[in-house]
């Protein structure tokens, strides 16, 4: 079948996005689902940091990418041997597909599916096929998603299904933003009730983690960017206090706030002078969490006395750390309650056509979430 789908063909290319046009709205033929795989009409996908990454290079992927990896859509086919899914099905894409017999997969880890990150950084779904091209050329799936378009075909091991009374919009923003934000704090850093908490890097990872701190009962929390704007917003998401991350006394700022340091710091800005600051305001015996993705030439370098002699604890969080088929229904249902309310997250609503424009907004720093809407 035909669908239109936005497409990456050179990386780096200079801002403003408006102008150079970095992605290409084309009309493609899309094979159809394959064992274990399924044709999803798209009906929102969310723009996001990660993608901006392989747009300006620092996160290189094999070119032509068809782009997009937070979306939310309907399932309008199914392919062989498909089980736990029929057509009309509501579904949110996991970035990571999960095959379920590697061994981190059997041991509740599926964020580090072994199977699932060779196809991601083979630009394949994770049977190993490409099923998006133009011609005799076919085009590398992002992420195992491939969401900005009308219709996507995917892996059955990326896709969540979800109760068919949560809008699209919403439930987009549960496969990216929401499940790695919220879980960076219940999963990795295995938050406890009554915990201070910082949230370094406030996109819409980092004001998820608000969310989700506030949900999880935080007993203070702290959001620090360079951005006024944002810094307002982490006010309106409830954050507690915030910090201009920027000022020479900023690390000063949060012992004065903790009587010495939060007992967890979360860092989603993708910095290593963010990374730092997160590190050094967690208290000792304190843990700090890193979800963020940095250029591929970017250099840790911290601290080992403080490490050691003051028992702190440095984690890493992909995917945040979650297992989608449990928490991103317990993260929708959340939502539900309003203890989640992440629909504060939109700030633009932008078609297709719209989407350069969109990414030149993200990397400026004038938006939160910007979802396409199709239909």
């Amino acid at each position: 079948m035909k669908t239109r789908v936005a497409v990456l063909k050179s990386m780096g290319l200079p801002r403003p996005y408006q102008i150079s046009k970095p992605l290409h709205i084309e009309e493609v033929e899309l094979d159809p689902p394959g064992v274990e795989e399924v044709l999803v009409k798209i009906k929102a996908a969310g723009l996001c940091h990660s993608d901006l990454s392989v747009i300006n290079g620092d996160r290189p992927r094999p070119l032509p990418m068809a782009l997009g990896h937070e979306a939310a859509g309907e399932i309008v086919q199914i392919g062989d041997h498909v089980k736990n899914f029929q057509v009309g099905d509501h579904v949110v894409f996991a970035f990571l597909p999960s095959c379920g017999h590697c061994i981190y997969c059997q041991t509740g880890r599926t964020a580090l599916c072994e199977p699932g990150a060779k196809a991601n950084s083979d630009g394949t779904l994770l049977g190993g096929h490409k099923r998006i091209h133009k011609g005799n050329q076919y085009y590398f799936h992002h992420l195992g998603v491939s969401g900005f378009a009308d219709y996507a075909v995917a892996s059955i091991h990326s896709l969540v299904k979800i109760d068919k009374h949560y809008p699209f919009e919403i439930a987009a923003l549960f496969g990216c933003a929401v499940m790695t934000g919220v879980g960076a704090l219940v999963n990795t850093a295995k938050m406890k009730f009554g915990d201070s908490v910082l949230v370094v890097g406030l996109g819409g990872v980092g004001l998820s983690a608000i969310l989700g701190a506030k949900a999880a009962g935080a007993s203070k929390i702290i959001a620090a960017d360079i951005s006024q704007y944002k810094l307002n917003t982490a006010l309106e998401f409830g954050a507690t206090d915030v910090i201009d991350s920027s000022s020479t006394n900023a690390l000063e700022q949060i012992k004065d706030l903790t009587g010495g340091g939060v007992d967890i710091s979360v860092e989603f800005a993708g910095a290593m002078p963010a990374l730092n600051y997160a590190f050094n305001a967690t208290k000792r015996g304190g843990t700090t969490v890193t979800g963020a993705l940095p250029p591929p030439d970017a250099k840790l370098s911290l601290d080992p006395l403080a490490l050691v002699g003051q028992e702190k604890t440095l984690k890493g969080c992909y995917l945040g750390s979650s297992v989608p088929l449990r928490d991103i229904p317990a993260f929708l249902e959340l939502y539900h309650n309003g203890q989640l309310p992440v629909d504060k997250l939109i700030t633009h609503r932008i078609k297709l056509e719209d989407i350069n424009e969109g990414f030149e907004r993200l990397a400026t720093g004038e938006a939160i979430r910007q979802v396409i809407i199709f239909d």
